[in-house]
């Protein structure tokens, strides 16, 4: 069990398509379970802004990581979250995640992402991403 947290920042770009247009911070506690190279994590995280406009949510997800060869990795993330400022909407999302590290504290990835449902944020996107362990 463990506590962590996101930093979310919007840049202001929503009129574009890019960004939330609100910066967040977000607490989460969770549970890993890990059995071979497969770890599920379920996890409840509330997101507050502290700049711009009104965020109060709380999520629960579901994450779901698969070692692969070659220091490749697949990671599969269902949020449920629960929008308090918008008369309790259930704007739900899905992730589905590949990537390769690089070395041990250096890796990328590529996503696709989907809302689900009538209160979804999106319909759908793609990303790319660095990640760093330290």
């Amino acid at each position: 069990m463990g506590c962590w947290g996101e930093w979310i920042v919007g840049f202001g770009n929503e009129d574009k398509g890019i960004g939330s247009g609100s910066d967040q911070i977000a607490p989460l506690v969770g549970v890993a379970l890990v059995k071979g190279g497969t770890v599920v994590v379920p996890l409840v995280q509330h997101f507050v802004e502290y700049e711009g406009p009104a965020v109060i949510q709380t999520a629960f997800r579901l994450i779901g990581i698969q070692s692969l060869p070659n220091k490749f990795w697949g990671k599969l993330d269902a949020k449920i979250p629960v929008d308090w400022e918008n008369d309790n909407a259930i704007p739900a999302t899905a992730e589905v995640q590949l990537g390769k590290m690089f070395t041990p504290s250096f890796g990328t990835y590529v996503d696709g992402l989907v809302g689900i449902g009538n209160d979804r944020p999106y319909d759908w996107g793609v990303g790319v991403g660095v990640r760093f362990n330290y």
